[in-house]
């Protein structure tokens, strides 16, 4: 199974199945116990601890389900924290944590605290996050799990349009079948196995 550059596709199974540990096998944050993971035709395994940590710091965003916000920092200050690692001064990277807020929506809450936001507007803290270090590929582990309807569809059409207009690869894992029908690519996985792997078209016209 491979993942193409702009890709925006789901991931979709049983609780259980693997989903998560798909999505940490790409990220680079589990070992394969067979086979191989490759990110632009280098194997992930022939990589030091130092080099993997470059690359998921320069290459890959995380968005995660429960927020994964520090309570006492602001939403910039969230968004900053992935910028420690690249040796920026302190105005560099709170202009470019700005940036990413204004992306998602968020330029009227740069200061407020994770606490007097809403779940849709963390979770858009936590998309800045990924994004502020410009990455090629976005990976998010069940990001509307926590929101309801409105607010998890609002999420799913703006990393749509975060894919569209940057061109950075989404790929997230979801149980909700209703999102389906977002993405242009759907893999289905059970007990840690592919089932499908399928463009998402025949599905959107089989929903009418």
């Amino acid at each position: 199974m491979g993942i193409r550059k702009n890709d925006f596709a789901a991931i979709t199974g049983p609780s259980g199945s693997g989903k998560s540990t798909l999505l940490n096998l790409i990220g680079c944050l589990d070992v394969p116990t067979s086979g191989e993971v490759k990110i632009s035709g280098t194997r992930t395994s022939d990589l030091d601890e130092k080099a993997l940590d470059k690359l998921r710091s320069r290459a890959i965003g995380f968005i995660f389900q429960s927020f994964n916000l520090i309570p006492v920092l602001k939403a910039v200050e969230n968004v900053m924290l992935p910028l420690q690692l690249h040796g920026l001064k302190a105005q560099q990277m709170r202009e470019q944590a700005e940036h990413a807020l204004r992306q998602v929506g968020l330029e009227h809450y740069i200061d407020h605290l994770p606490d007097q936001l809403s779940g849709g507007q963390r979770q858009r803290v936590s998309i800045a996050r990924a994004l502020v270090t410009k990455p090629n590929l976005v990976l998010a582990d069940e990001p509307t799990a926590n929101l309801d309807s409105s607010n998890s569809e609002a999420i799913i059409e703006l990393m749509r349009k975060l894919n569209k207009e940057s061109g950075v690869t989404f790929v997230f894992s979801t149980h909700d079948a209703s999102l389906l029908g977002k993405v242009d690519r759907i893999i289905r996985i059970r007990d840690g196995k592919l089932q499908e792997d399928t463009a998402a078209a025949p599905l959107k016209k089989a929903l009418g």
